[in-house]
């Protein structure tokens, strides 16, 4: 036996090794901030607490309160439909305009520069700019009503228009991050595919729907994911902004669960609620990708 493959033997069994140590931290992260407070979560929706004290099973009765509560009905109702808005919404903006930042027009990176603007701002400032600007005393609603002689145009009072004015401030601050999703799948896309199509006379439409599309199919399903995700724990804008109002008409689901356990004290219901929006998001996110094949995270450049 020589040496070299004395030392291989005697090195190999640790070639793993690092590879679990630089693991380990992220696994524990994910466990002491994730799995555990969704244990937790868990065996506080089979209690009755009050945030003091200690808590006292009571079986299932809050499922069964759960089941049988109409706001909790309309308030999955709200969340379903402000999920499917925004989606809806935000992405074809998002597709369209993170495919025209991938290019190389005039301005392009200037215009870019100031469309991302938004991610640096947190969504409480947001909210608070957007607050201020439909305000239908002193803001844009109150100079345009002047304008055109029109009254009391208040966006987040009236119920035709709250829940349709929280997709619009959900789109301006979210839009620009999954263009840049889609800029960066955009800009990965060979350009002899391109070069391929124009010979065979394709115009830039066709060419946008028979390769771009196809190309950028699992980074659709990555932005539908994190928008799904975020619609159903969508909190802070409405906190700020209607705080569930005009009456119930935008108490969704997060803020439900928000309103029961820390504004009624009532926390074992309020962690029914919480472990609701978990199965859901989860069930949610596994459909996705086992609708789009996402998880076989088949390559998309065939023939490449």
């Amino acid at each position: 036996m020589t040496k070299s493959t004395d030392q291989s033997r005697r090195t190999g069994p640790s070639v793993g090794r690092p590879g679990v140590a630089w693991a380990l931290p992220g696994v524990l992260y994910f466990a002491f901030f994730a799995v555990l407070p969704m244990i937790l979560v868990a065996y506080l929706s089979f209690t009755e607490w009050n945030g003091l004290g200690t808590p006292e099973f009571v079986g299932t009765d809050n499922w069964e309160r759960l089941f049988s509560d109409s706001l909790m009905g309309q308030s999955l109702w709200l969340a379903f439909l402000l999920t499917v808005l925004t989606w809806v919404v935000q992405t074809p903006l998002a597709l369209l305009i993170g495919v025209w930042s991938a290019g190389y027009q005039r301005n392009r990176a200037l215009l870019s520069a100031i469309f991302f603007l938004p991610l640096l701002l947190s969504s409480v400032a947001i909210s608070l700019l957007w607050r201020t600007l439909i305000d239908p005393n002193f803001g844009l609603p109150a100079q345009i009503g002047g304008w055109l002689g029109i009254d009391n145009i208040d966006l987040i009072g009236q119920s035709d228009t709250a829940l349709y004015t929280l997709v619009f401030v959900a789109t301006w601050q979210f839009v620009p991050l999954h263009s840049l999703l889609y800029q960066g799948g955009a800009r990965q896309i060979p350009q002899s595919l391109y070069d391929a199509a124009s010979i065979d006379g394709a115009g830039k439409l066709r060419q946008f729907f028979h390769i771009t599309l196809p190309q950028l199919r699992n980074t659709i399903t990555t932005s539908s994911i994190l928008m799904v995700v975020g619609a159903l724990t969508f909190f802070d804008t409405v906190l700020i902004m209607t705080q569930g109002g005009p009456g119930t008409d935008t108490t969704i689901t997060p803020y439900l669960m928000y309103q029961t356990g820390f504004k009624s004290y009532e926390m074992g219901y309020g962690s029914t609620i919480a472990f609701v929006l978990v199965i859901m998001a989860t069930a949610a996110s596994l459909v996705l990708v086992k609708m789009t094949g996402f998880g076989a995270m088949r390559s998309t450049r065939e023939g490449m």
